[in-house]
């Protein structure tokens, strides 16, 4: 069941409206609805129509993370980072390093488990 939020924001798929902020809060949406598998594919359009988005990376991390993605999501926040970086947000690059570094870690674990 999607939200009525999410429905007015789909309405504006494909219309002159449509762009990487549009794309970025469908995919705000579904992640608050739960589905981080949906969210990932409009975050990583928003992405792709905005490389230089950083916010939208860090959501894009999020949910493929959320998605169990954890390979996908650390190489979205190691873009976003870099993407941050460059533009001067050091904010969102430090808490995309620290998202990063849990996800490293993580990965680590698994590694050494198995």
């Amino acid at each position: 069941m999607s939200s009525p939020v999410l429905a007015n924001l789909l309405k504006l798929v494909d219309t002159p409206r449509d762009g990487a902020l549009l794309r970025y809060s469908i995919g705000n949406e579904y992640l608050k609805a739960g589905d981080a598998a949906n969210a990932a594919v409009q975050l990583r359009e928003a992405v792709a129509r905005n490389p230089n988005y950083s916010a939208a990376w860090k959501l894009l991390g999020k949910a493929l993370s959320e998605a169990g993605d954890a390979e996908g999501a650390l190489a979205a926040y190691r873009s976003g980072i870099a993407v941050a970086e460059k533009r001067g947000d050091r904010q969102a690059a430090k808490e995309m390093q620290v998202f990063a570094r849990r996800l490293e870690k993580s990965l680590q674990n698994k590694e050494g488990g198995t």
